[in-house]
């Protein structure tokens, strides 16, 4: 019997929110990290900790919850994705894992803090190269049979790949200089606002390699993009929009724009990913409804869910209002 109402498309829309909260939210600390080895000195490296101590973690419930859900509402991602990424994925959680160690043992450590000044950088660098390879891998699609996985383990790994890894970690650095102007004072601002326009200018640069490469390489993105001029050519302009935006705020020395304006890069730029690729979740064969689990296990999953995210979305805004402000040199996390 045909469902009353087709949950596909709520899930999609929950997973594609979850995805795009977890980017804005964990991308400007992982943004920190990144930038950790280039910053000013040691007291400027406390303050970008500090400045993104209180929230990290609480940062990465979107990740829980986006992922969670993905294999509650369509489980075949996961017997593709996994077994074509497990070496990304490993990546990513060993990045995470060390970020987050970092954070408990840098403060308490006297001679041995170099050690974890690099982990925390290379654990954030890590984690960013790895999501910006999942993305990369996404895009250009997957070998199955049979709704199974029959690629090699490292086939996923191509140049293409590696520029959308680099793309991710200058995004996230310019995520990071952009949330360090609005949180930092005196000299840390000042180099922040110094690199910001590089890293924008170093991330357009990306985007406009990855936006010639993938219809050159991808019949149905070319044809979706091409074949007829619609409103989906608004989304490249409003990055752009965005773009200068941000030179504009950081000409006036404003101090919470920037990270607007890079937040609304990043958004565009997922609607951009999304309006090329959807209904194919994973592509280039299976749709959302290919990939989609029973209407009756949706049903269930999809009630609880609706009372969780509320109440992360209110934990998550009393946090953010809690430590609202500037971060000060010798105050915070130890």
């Amino acid at each position: 019997m045909e469902p009353y109402f087709d949950l596909v498309p709520i899930w999609a829309g929950i997973i594609g929110f979850g995805v795009i909260m977890y980017v804005l939210m964990d991308g400007f600390d992982l943004g920190q990290g990144i930038l950790f080895p280039f910053a000013p000195d040691e007291q400027a490296r406390d303050v970008m900790m500090n400045s993104v101590a209180p929230v990290w973690d609480g940062n990465e419930t979107w990740l829980v919850l986006g992922g969670a859900g993905l294999l509650a509402a369509f489980p075949l991602v996961y017997t593709v994705l996994l077994p074509a990424l497990y070496l990304g994925v490993f990546l990513l959680l060993a990045g995470l894992i060390f970020r987050g160690v970092a954070f408990e043992f840098r403060f308490k450590a006297r001679t041995s803090r170099y050690l974890w000044n690099w982990a925390f950088a290379g654990g954030s660098t890590l984690a960013a190269f790895a999501q910006g390879a999942v993305v990369g891998a996404y895009i250009q699609g997957f070998e199955t049979e049979h709704f199974r996985y029959v690629g090699g383990a490292l086939d996923w790994l191509t140049p293409f790949v590696v520029v959308t890894g680099l793309g991710m970690v200058v995004g996230y650095a310019l995520l990071g200089s952009t949330w360090l102007i609005m949180k930092s004072e005196d000299y840390i601002q000042a180099w922040a606002y110094k690199i910001t326009p590089y890293l924008l200018a170093v991330l357009f640069a990306i985007f406009l390699i990855v936006s010639i490469w993938t219809p050159l390489t991808d019949e149905y993105v070319r044809a979706r993009w091409f074949d007829s001029l619609s409103f989906i050519w608004l989304i490249p302009l409003g990055a752009l929009l965005c773009g200068v935006l941000l030179l504009r705020a950081l000409k006036l020395k404003q101090e919470g724009m920037p990270f607007v304006a890079t937040m609304g890069i990043f958004i565009f730029a997922y609607f951009g990913l999304l309006v090329s690729k959807l209904p194919y979740i994973v592509p280039p064969n299976y749709t959302l409804w290919d990939a989609a689990s029973a209407n009756e296990s949706q049903l269930f999953l999809l009630i609880g869910l609706l009372f969780v995210i509320p109440f992360v979305l209110m934990y998550t805004a009393w946090t953010y209002w809690v430590f609202r402000g500037k971060v000060k040199a010798g105050v915070g996390y130890h």
